[in-house]
């Protein structure tokens, strides 16, 4: 299968079963999406594909054969910068114990995208998949909010 992840387009064969989770991080090697629970509750291994906000823990991986898939890594400048979600994380103090964050950065990343003014309540509507075991969600609402203000 042939999949553009952060820009670079990677051709692997993978088996039928292999979850796009895995597929990522075991082959591709990128870490930063998280294997929270395995049964799409926590939403830690979130990642958009072709855009859109999904739990890679369901997907199989040939499912998004052709596709473009972003992950945390994918969100940082050339120079290693962090962008405008992450950045806003890190200043509010939303980052709790972390495990939980690269799949938060990236349903607000896809929040953003869709709607760069979303109100607290629709921010935390776009979260409901995310579990934050830390019970932060406060800080990180909020740094969500900050980041769509530096963004508009």
């Amino acid at each position: 299968m042939t999949i553009t992840v952060n820009g670079e387009k990677t051709s692997h064969e993978v088996e039928d079963r292999t979850l796009l989770v895995h597929h990522l991080r075991d082959v591709v090697g990128l870490t930063a999406t998280n294997i929270g629970c395995d049964t799409s509750t926590c939403g830690s291994c979130t990642v958009l594909v072709n855009g859109e906000s999904v739990k890679s823990c369901t997907v199989l991986a040939a499912q998004v054969d052709g596709d473009e898939v972003e992950t945390l890594e994918g969100l940082a400048g050339d120079g290693g910068e962090m962008d405008a979600v992450q950045n806003a994380f890190q200043q509010k103090h939303a980052l709790q114990c972390g495990f939980c964050t690269p799949g938060m950065v990236m349903a607000a990343t896809s929040l953003l995208r869709e709607n760069p003014d979303p109100t607290e309540e629709q921010v935390r509507m776009a979260l409901k998949g995310n579990l934050c075991r830390c019970t932060g969600y406060h800080n990180i609402v909020q740094a969500i909010l900050s980041a769509a203000e530096g963004i508009r």
